[in-house]
């Protein structure tokens, strides 16, 4: 005797081999035995054998029209055999009858389930119901059937063009060019991010970033809604100083200034003056929401995306020839010793009688013309439009507080390799199309101008983090515990060392045109500037407020975000410059195991056979192709150019142990139904 049972939503057919009264064991045709309900059995036969009855039930179950056997259903419940003998005849085959179930089972739409073999008919308006959306999901997987066969012929459907970036890298998985892109990249055996190259759905490299940067961090567009600059009400006091600013050609946002008064008196007043947006722009007011939600400006090659509108700058930066707002801090010094004797902050009108580009003073503001009046270029150059005597103060300030951080550091800090410039030739500040000629350029790190302008932001971000702190004011600090490898910079509210600048504390105060903490922290700096010791009461961020952390937390991930693309952007420029210049093979230093950095190009890159040798030893690389989707370029070592007893060990910089050298692309589309991160494989060549 046989018999076929429902266990766990399956139908199994075996021999009985004994029977009780609720259960049977039954021996599977696998040879298993198990122990099965009665109430499950559904029918016992002795022939035909097993497997032909579910092979000629299953042919059965495909010959009945639904819609007919649902017209034949009765409305009450009943049982697969009360079906088969409505459907075919009142002597129903035993082939017929478990045809029928298997009927039943399979189409839930016509037939739901009322327990073990038993069916109720589903009510016609939900049945129209169910069968219009299934004729729906038919039509949708013809569409991703007919998508995926185009992808994989290499034409791209313009629906998943449209959603290129969501499908890469925040799909809906549910959605019909999602699954175009996964039923493509199976069939074809091609990772997802190559097929659609292939296809043609990425028709430029520099594009595919750009937007897929838009895509992650401004989904709404770079636009600004029309907003207009409010007015500083406070009635400001005349600084009597002729402040100046120090920034390269394409700085637009002028934050900071500087002034120097006193000289030869044997004490000078050094001023720097900080533009003061926070005197207009209020906690909660419109703008406020705009710099909190970009946080920052970008910057890359060519082109920046602002974090206020044009306008709302222009109102408050430090143009030469005006008298600017500032939030000022004067700092009186011991002319002869630089000692630091007083320091005093203000809110007043500040004369700005130039803006000074270090790209085109570099050439003439030497160490040696800062150094020796007596010193002349011998070219006939033009000075520039402030004292020279000042400026040459500033020098030997910069200098002096430099070598008091560094020893608070325990060690001076590293200036061996230029900063890279980058200019794209004939973009004048347009939107980029990735097509441009690019020339990049060196600065030597700490030079004269530089070194001013640094030094002087650390001194005003140090007085006014450890000011804020006397006067129980919060403000948004930058520490580092110390200079142990892996010891990071961190962001938080309370005054604590930051050991890689060698500072009691540090807070970002100068720059808030472009950076949203600082412009809180300017909020914070007037309070304290207006109130004194009762400036807790009045400032807008009391202590432990919650809203600080939220704006640490936020302003963490954008600036990452927007540090990351500034990166890769600078990434993708160089190796243009590489294939624009025809450069085949470049020498550079192993600064890492397997990673070079390339001597005289902002490059750092896999090379094999670069693995077994030594930090510092410097190498001939032959350059291999080059992949603008994954910016990525691998070398091989030609040649060693020094000898071991030549190779100096590298000093790199903690914030250039992480220094990417290109890499995978990570992707969202999942094509394991795992849940896990696809990668992107860069195409073979």
């Amino acid at each position: 005797m046989f018999a076929l049972f429902e266990e766990a939503g399956k139908f199994q057919t075996g021999r009985i081999l004994s029977e009780a009264e609720s259960s049977a064991q039954i021996e599977l045709e696998s040879g298993k035995r198990v122990k099965v309900k009665s109430a499950n059995v559904l029918v016992k036969f002795e022939k035909p054998s097993p497997s032909e009855l579910v092979k000629a039930a299953l042919a059965v179950a495909q010959s009945i029209e639904l819609d007919l056997a649902w017209e034949f259903a009765p409305e009450e419940e009943f049982g697969f055999a009360d079906l088969a003998r409505d459907y075919f005849s009142d002597k129903a085959t035993l082939e017929q009858q478990v045809g029928a179930l298997y009927c039943l089972f399979e189409a839930p739409h016509y037939f739901r389930r009322a327990g073990k073999g038993r069916f109720r008919k589903a009510p016609a308006e939900i049945l129209q119901l169910a069968l219009a959306a299934i004729e729906k999901k038919q039509q949708i997987q013809a569409q991703i059937d007919t998508w995926a066969k185009s992808l994989i012929a290499g034409d791209c459907p313009p629906a998943v063009r449209e959603q290129l970036y969501k499908i890469l890298f925040k799909p809906d998985k549910n959605a019909p060019e999602y699954k175009a892109v996964v039923e493509a990249s199976r069939a074809s055996h091609t990772a997802p991010l190559v097929l659609l190259q292939n296809a043609g759905a990425i028709d430029s490299a520099y594009q595919f970033h750009w937007k897929r940067f838009l895509f992650e961090n401004f989904p709404k567009g770079t636009g600004f809604p029309a907003l207009a600059a409010p007015a500083i009400t406070d009635e400001l006091p005349l600084a009597s100083v002729r402040a100046f600013s120090i920034d390269d050609s394409a700085t637009t946002e002028i934050d900071d200034a500087l002034s120097v008064q006193g000289l030869g008196s044997g004490t000078v007043t050094v001023g720097i003056h900080i533009a003061a947006p926070g005197l207009a722009i209020t906690p909660g007011s419109a703008l406020d929401q705009l710099g909190r939600a970009r946080l920052s400006t970008v910057y890359m090659p060519g082109y920046k995306i602002t974090m206020l509108p044009d306008a709302v700058v222009q109102t408050y930066t430090l143009e030469e020839g005006r008298d600017c707002p500032a939030v000022s801090l004067y700092v009186t010094l011991d002319e002869a010793t630089l000692e630091v004797k007083t320091s005093e902050t203000k809110l007043e009108c500040v004369p700005i009688v130039a803006n000074l580009r270090h790209d085109q003073l570099d050439t003439l503001v030497t160490a040696e013309w800062l150094e020796d009046p007596a010193f002349e270029h011998q070219n006939g150059a033009s000075s520039p439009l402030v004292e020279r005597e000042q400026l040459s103060f500033l020098f030997r300030l910069a200098k002096h507080l430099k070598t008091g951080r560094e020893v608070v550091r325990g060690k001076p800090e590293n200036f061996n390799r230029p900063d890279y410039t980058f200019r794209l030739v004939g973009n004048d500040g347009a939107e980029p199309t990735g097509h441009e000629t690019v020339q990049i350029g060196t600065r030597q790190r700490g030079a004269p101008l530089d070194l001013i302008v640094a030094e002087a932001m650390i001194l005003a971000n140090s007085t006014w983090g450890n000011w804020l702190a006397e006067n129980g004011v919060p403000g948004i600090y930058r520490s580092q515990a110390s200079m142990a490898p892996g010891v990071k910079v961190r962001m938080g509210t309370k005054a604590l060392p930051h050991a890689g600048i060698g500072v009691k504390s540090y807070v970002w105060s100068t720059s808030p045109l472009r950076r949203y903490t600082d412009l809180v922290n300017q909020w914070q700096i007037i309070a304290v500037a207006r109130h004194g010791k009762t400036a807790a009461l009045a400032a807008p961020f009391k202590p432990k407020d919650a809203d600080l952390f939220s704006i640490i937390s936020m302003f963490d991930a954008a600036y990452s975000a927007y540090n990351g693309y500034q990166g890769g952007m600078e990434r993708f420029w160089t190796l243009k410059y590489v294939q624009q210049n025809g450069i085949t093979e470049v020498e550079g230093t192993v600064f890492k195991e397997g990673l070079v950095r390339a001597d005289n190009l902002p490059l750092v890159l896999p090379v094999l056979g670069s693995q077994d040798l030594p930090r510092g030893a410097r190498v001939r690389v032959k350059l291999g192709a080059i992949d603008e989707i994954t910016l990525d370029v691998a070398g091989t070592v030609l040649e060693r150019l020094d000898t071991p007893d030549q190779s100096a060990e590298v000093d790199t910089p903690e914030e250039d142990e992480d220094e990417p050298s290109a890499g995978p692309i990570a992707i969202a589309v999942d094509m394991s139904d795992s849940g896990e991160t696809a990668t992107a494989e860069p195409p073979q060549q």
